[in-house]
C-alpha cells in the first residue's frame, strides 16, 4: 500500500480525529518518526459507547504504524475490534492494576493517547499512573481538553483552577523550568524531572518524556540577589 498521510487515513476510516477535531496533522508531526518502528501504542477510549461500534482510530493507527501493536482500553466490551495487531481491554482508565497488566502483557507503550472519559479527575489520575511507567522517548497525548472549562464534565469556570486537565498541563509547563525556581527548599517532582516538552494545540496536548536535567546558568546568581533583597527589607 502507498504511504498515506494520517489525515488521509482518518478521512477514509471516518474517525473523529479529523473533522470533528483536527488532531491528525499534529499527530503526524509528532509521531511520524515511529512509523517503521516496532512498539506498543495504547489508546484509552475506543468510541461507540455501549453500542457495538467504534474502533476507527485503532484501525487508523494500525494502518499508519505498520509494525506497531495497537492496544485499546474502554469501559465497554470492544472485543469485536480485535484482529491482527489490535487488542482491546475492558475496564476503567483509572484502574491501576489493569493498566499495569496491559503493560505486562503488551509492553510499555511508546505512545499513549487519552481519549477516554474527558473528565479532569480521570485524566489526571491516569497520567499519574501511566507516565512513570513509560520509557524515555515516549509521547503522551491528552485529547479534548475543552472539558476543563465545562462544569458538566467536572471542569471549572475558573480558568486558574489547578484541578482541571488544563491545570495539569500548566503545571507541567512550570515543571519544565523547575531548575530556575528560587525556592531553595523546592523538591522537584517526577514529572518535573521527566517531562521534556509540552506541545499545546486546540483541545490537545502532546507531552514528551525524557531526562529534564539541563541545569541552570543563572539561578544561583538571581537567588543570591533575591536573598539580598529580602535581607534588605528585614
Amino acid at each position: 500500500m502507498p504511504v498515506s498521510s494520517l489525515t488521509d487515513i482518518a478521512k477514509g476510516l471516518r474517525t473523529d480525529k479529523w473533522g470533528s477535531h483536527y488532531y491528525t496533522p499534529h499527530y503526524h508531526r509528532h509521531l511520524r518518526q515511529f512509523r517503521r518502528r516496532e512498539f506498543t501504542l495504547l489508546e484509552i477510549g475506543i468510541g461507540g459507547y455501549e453500542r457495538k461500534s467504534g474502533g476507527a482510530s485503532l484501525k487508523m493507527w494500525k494502518r499508519y504504524f505498520r509494525n506497531a501493536q495497537i492496544v485499546g482500553l474502554d469501559l465497554h466490551d470492544k472485543s469485536f475490534v480485535d484482529r491482527d495487531r489490535i487488542t482491546t481491554y475492558q475496564g476503567s482508565q483509572t484502574d491501576e492494576a489493569l493498566l499495569r497488566r496491559i503493560i505486562e502483557e503488551q509492553g510499555a507503550p511508546l505512545v499513549v493517547i487519552d481519549d477516554g472519559s474527558h473528565r479532569p479527575q480521570d485524566i489526571r489520575e491516569t497520567f499519574a499512573i501511566l507516565f512513570p511507567l513509560l520509557p524515555d522517548g515516549a509521547v503522551y497525548a491528552i485529547e479534548d481538553l475543552q472539558t476543563s472549562y465545562w462544569p458538566t464534565f467536572d471542569g471549572s469556570l475558573d480558568r486558574n483552577d489547578p484541578t482541571t486537565s488544563i491545570g495539569l498541563i500548566k503545571s507541567l509547563i512550570d515543571g519544565l523550568n523547575y531548575e530556575e525556581f528560587l525556592d531553595e527548599d523546592y523538591e522537584p517532582t517526577y514529572t518535573d524531572q521527566h517531562v521534556v516538552a509540552v506541545h499545546c494545540f486546540h483541545n490537545l496536548a502532546i507531552i514528551e518524556k525524557g531526562e529534564n536535567r539541563e541545569g541552570s546558568q543563572w539561578r544561583d546568581t538571581h537567588l543570591r540577589k533575591y536573598q539580598a533583597e529580602l535581607e534588605g527589607h528585614e
